[in-house]
């Protein structure tokens, strides 16, 4: 048997084992970090659930307050606006500020306002073109400009 086989097969040993090695010790800090996550995101869990419980006996408060003076009704009409209002406010300071201001701002681009889709979610459409389709756009030259030098930046592929 020769002496360099011998060392390969430890070398090859050694490979395996330090592989091994740090496959469990990967596996062990991932676990560690998932085992944090996952409590975390426990935490905030409970912590919601709470924080809606304590929001419907204030609205619950809110109502009897209100049913002092007024009758039922009344006070669960009131009840129910004053949520809605702070439900908009929340969902106005949720987006995004870029999209919030360009829109408020009533930027205009191409000839035409921006429009948003039905119901105000996603992204604006994109602005209307100013010319008609298959004309050049503005500031562009049409096909039939002349260039110069009499080069073709395009090449003879994309000629008719």
């Amino acid at each position: 048997m020769d002496p360099l086989d011998h060392l390969e097969h430890l070398d090859k040993h050694l490979v395996d084992e330090l592989a091994q090695v740090a496959r469990e010790t990967v596996r062990d800090e991932l676990r560690e970090q998932t085992r944090k996550q996952r409590r975390t995101a426990m935490l905030y869990g409970a912590s919601g659930a709470v924080a809606l419980y304590a929001g419907g006996a204030l609205a619950l408060a809110l109502g009897l307050a209100l049913s002092i003076g007024l009758p039922g009704w009344a006070a669960a009409l009131i009840t129910a606006a004053i949520l809605g209002v702070v439900a908009y406010a929340l969902r106005g300071a949720a987006r995004p500020k870029h999209a919030h201001h360009s829109a408020a701002a009533g930027h205009v681009v191409g000839g035409t306002a921006p429009a948003g889709p039905p119901g105000g979610l996603g992204m604006q459409y994109p602005p209307m073109p100013s010319t008609a389709p298959g004309g050049p756009a503005p500031g562009m030259r049409g096909p039939e400009a002349p260039r110069p030098n009499n080069i073709d930046p395009e090449g003879p592929h994309h000629r008719a």
